[in-house]
């Protein structure tokens, strides 16, 4: 199955370069263009991508706030001018930040790092089906948990791995807190930092920029206070 690309850039020539560089490379299929990020955003409604190239510096809707009002985004490449966006996008856990002119050797880093996050997503299986829905996760080369959703407390990034406290135990699994909080329910669950997506139903307290579960404090990112407070919100009603 072929990775379905999206762009979004107000530029037609880099649109262009980028769209060109997915068509040499066998495994991508190029999907759609948009100069208009509000036309991109309509376009995401109806039709699912694996990746999407973004940039940064657009008209309207730049491409931060963009991310920002995704609700599932796909992995995120961005593709800019300027350098110092990237400390900002990367708290949003983009997968990589291309800086214009882009090399073709340099996209081929990126899709690279698009094939092990894939990768890495195709060895967590989870089960919604059941009454008390549960999630297999490969924890060493040979054998997969099982662990029930209402038992996840906190999954905590570690890099390139995560490590998922329960109340039966924590686990450590290699995967990024993107991809697996993508697989969560997202009425049960809720990232609140790049670091940390909790279980909502296993809050106890909420004080300030912080969150308090079984004893521990866990800081509200920036970027996600607003969301996370609304949410939090919503549950109590």
């Amino acid at each position: 199955m072929k990775i379905k690309c999206l762009i979004i850039d107000d530029e037609p020539l880099a649109i262009n370069v980028i769209k060109n560089y997915i068509e040499q490379i066998e495994e991508l299929e190029f999907i759609n263009s948009f100069s208009n990020p509000i036309e991109g955003l309509n376009f995401l409604k109806n039709n699912s991508v694996d990746v999407i190239f973004l940039d940064i510096n657009m008209p309207v809707l730049d491409g931060i706030n963009f991310i920002k009002s995704l609700e599932n985004p796909p992995l995120l490449i961005i593709t800019s001018a300027y350098g110092e966006f990237a400390i900002e996008t990367y708290e949003l856990d983009v997968l990589d930040y291309l800086v214009k002119p882009i090399e073709f050797p340099r996209l081929m880093k990126a899709i690279n790092k698009v094939h092990k996050r894939l990768d890495t997503t195709s060895r967590i299986a989870i089960d919604n089906s059941k009454e008390n829905p549960f999630i297999f996760v490969k924890i060493d080369k040979k054998r997969m948990k099982k662990i029930f959703l209402n038992e996840i407390l906190v999954i905590e990034s570690l890099k390139d791995y995560l490590k998922i406290n329960t109340t039966t135990g924590k686990y450590i699994i290699h995967s990024t807190l993107s991809d697996f909080t993508s697989l969560l329910p997202e009425k049960d669950f809720l990232r609140i930092h790049r670091s940390y997506t909790i279980a909502i139903d296993k809050i106890d307290a909420v004080e300030g920029n912080s969150i308090e579960i079984e004893g521990l404090r866990y800081v509200i990112g920036r970027s996600y206070i607003d969301e996370v407070k609304q949410r939090i919100l919503n549950a109590s009603i």
